[in-house]
């Protein structure tokens, strides 16, 4: 039995491609009550919001209604072949994948390539951005599921720890601190350190040193990893970075030694996210599982 009749799947897809109720409304030709009534009583069934509102602006979707009404546009266009007596062509489904940059190096390859093989049928988009870049993806429906570090995310988002990281800091083999096994916050802050350029990546770093009241000199902002190693093996400062690739040579073959920071308040989880609090369409909820299975 059909709960949610075409008609109102025709009005709700109105509503999303308009953006209000009076748009829609408009181009129905159709009142704005019988508008509300239809989406109310849809979102009613499903259990969950389709739509966020705020009163002097649009309505703008949820990453489910999102979901719900690229299905329905589906369902419609298979409806409307099916009265012109026309063959059904099925669509091919479609995940879209979002990395962080320093992140992207290590797992992204594994991930679309496990991601490819376990779904097929599934066309399957990566982006790979920062931090600002990856929240603003998700929220606007542009990427369904990111991977990346907890930061900054808010209630708004479902996370999936995969696992913690701690910082590891990179300097030259003669370096002072280059013969310990592992370095604190404490002895770091007495040298000149090389970040990120990545906003919320050095806040996150410098945070960590004033939760204890130090504050250490930032010597460089780095705009990659292998800028900040290449900086560090040339005697430049100490370069802190979450990721920790394998190799003991910079770029251009200056030697590396890479120490972890060993306070606890520097883990940071690295997490598979995706927007709203709803349940997620299937494919993402597949692509999650495999995902978790893969990395965590």
């Amino acid at each position: 039995m059909l709960y949610i009749s075409l008609r109102q799947y025709e009005y709700v897809c109105a509503i999303g491609r308009f953006g209000s109720l009076s748009a829609a409304a408009q181009q129905l030709n159709v009142s704005q009550p019988a508008l509300s009534t239809a989406l109310t009583r849809v979102e009613s069934h499903i259990g969950y919001p389709l739509f966020t509102r705020k009163r002097g602006a649009s309505m703008a979707l949820t990453p489910q209604g999102r979901s719900f009404i690229e299905d329905a546009e589906t369902l419609l266009a298979g409806a409307a072949r099916l009265e012109k007596a026309d063959q059904i062509h099925a669509t091919k489904a479609q995940l879209r994948l979002g990395c962080f940059v320093d992140l992207a190096p290590f797992f992204l390859a594994s991930a679309v390539r496990k991601l490819r093989t376990a779904l097929p049928d599934l066309a399957l988009t990566y982006k790979v951005d920062g931090f600002e870049g990856l929240i603003s993806g998700l929220i606007d429906g542009q990427i369904d599921l990111a991977l990346t570090y907890g930061l900054s995310m808010d209630a708004a988002f479902q996370q999936t720890t995969l696992f913690t990281s701690l910082p590891n800091a990179i300097m030259a083999p003669h370096h002072p601190l280059a013969g310990a096994s592992s370095v604190s916050l404490d002895e770091l802050a007495t040298h000149p350190l090389i970040l990120s350029n990545e906003g919320l990546s050095a806040q996150h770093v410098l945070g960590l040193f004033r939760q204890i009241g130090l504050r250490p000199s930032v010597a460089h902002r780095a705009a990659s990893l292998e800028i900040q190693r290449s900086l560090a093996a040339h005697q430049e400062g100490i370069a802190i970075s979450y990721a920790n690739p394998p190799s003991t040579y910079s770029y251009d073959g200056m030697p590396l030694v890479s120490l972890p920071v060993s306070d606890r308040i520097a883990a940071e989880p690295v997490v598979l996210a995706r927007h709203g609090t709803g349940p997620a369409d299937p494919n993402t909820a597949v692509a999650e599982r495999i995902l978790t299975e893969l990395l965590g």
